[in-house]
């Protein structure tokens, strides 16, 4: 009898499906606990900081609070005097924000206490950049590895900051969204490249760090071809590199130049642009979007060449602050042999 349900697909699959559902039901039990656990966090620090508020308590409140609520639960762990001061921070960086904006509290909610940690230790005093942080852990689902590395870098400067015509091309309710996905500048600081790379180096190295080009690249990104290839009439031209985004439902088509940007690049983004619309776009796709990353533009020069455009165009910078002196070039390592010796 057992050997003929092994050989049932259909009690396999049943099986799978058993597995699947609990699963699921592990994480959104993790997921309502974790809630549950942060609105305790969030009710006790601001009683916390309601009683603060009186002298009395001198300055061992919270050793003392710590070891009367450690003795009254002692199978809980977390009531040190450190994590009592971090609900209190809690609680006083997000008070004031959520007062004005209900949906934040169901957010913070939603991130785990470790990495609401970090992004308290670094923004204590700037809740614009806290709340941006806690809104990029649950859109991209960043682990606390990935957090902790965009907390090092400056993305809340360079998100949505690409020069673009977005506004005029686009309807309005998608050129917010789009805005939003561009960066300026982007950093290429993850290659291994040196002094006097060209274009195709530049784009080769890119390919070979895809994963970390697409972390870079922003939520949604998924990678369609290097040098895609397009017959526009009897021309065969080349995309340098071609992208389609899940969430905004349209390709992007990305142009990379290693020099200062030239109105010129605007005209050939566009045709590229326009092309894959009537080549590639199907239906329930959304208009193509086209991006320039170039080493550095005038933003003047830049602004009266997107105006020009009747397609959807960004331009940015890239940064790379670490580059090789060139006749080291020959002893760097390739991915392959990193790789191969990991």
């Amino acid at each position: 009898m057992s050997e003929l349900i092994k050989n049932d697909s259909e009690y396999a699959n049943w099986i799978q499906s058993i597995c699947n559902e609990f699963k699921k039901s592990q994480i959104k039990a993790c997921v309502k606990v974790n809630g549950e656990m942060l609105g305790f966090y969030w009710k006790l620090g601001s009683q916390i900081a309601e009683k603060k508020k009186s002298a009395k308590y001198g300055d061992n409140f919270f050793k003392f609070l710590s070891q009367d609520l450690s003795e009254k639960l002692p199978q809980s762990h977390c009531f040190s005097p450190t994590n009592l001061r971090y609900m209190e921070r809690f609680y006083l960086l997000y008070a004031g924000e959520t007062a004005n904006f209900p949906q934040l509290e169901e957010d913070l909610k939603s991130v785990p206490w470790g990495h609401h940690k970090y992004i308290i230790d670094r923004f204590s005093g700037d809740v614009k950049k806290a709340v941006f942080f806690v809104r990029k852990t649950i859109e991209n689902n960043w682990s606390r590895s990935v957090l902790l590395n965009f907390l090092d870098t400056d993305l809340y400067e360079r998100q949505g900051k690409a020069l673009t015509n977005f506004r005029a091309t686009l309807p309005s309710k998608n050129s917010d969204l789009v805005q939003e996905m561009t960066k300026d500048p982007y950093h290429f600081d993850f290659l291994t490249i040196s002094e006097r790379y060209n274009e195709k180096e530049l784009k080769d190295a890119l390919e070979q760090n895809i994963t970390k080009f697409l972390l870079e690249l922003g939520k949604g990104f998924a990678f369609v071809g290097k040098e895609y290839r397009l017959m526009i009439g009897k021309k065969e031209k080349f995309i340098d590199m071609l992208f389609y985004n899940i969430f905004l439902h349209c390709y992007v088509v990305i142009e990379i130049k290693t020099g200062e940007f030239d109105s010129e690049n605007i005209g050939q983004l566009g045709t590229y642009v326009s092309a894959v619309n009537g080549i590639l776009k199907k239906e329930g796709d959304n208009q193509t979007i086209g991006l320039l990353i170039c080493k550095s533009k005038d933003n003047v020069l830049a602004k009266y060449a997107l105006e020009s455009s009747s397609e959807p165009l960004g331009i940015s910078e890239y940064e790379i602050s670490k580059l090789f002196p060139t006749e080291f070039k020959g002893t760097l390592p390739t991915i392959e042999e990193i790789e191969a010796n990991l």
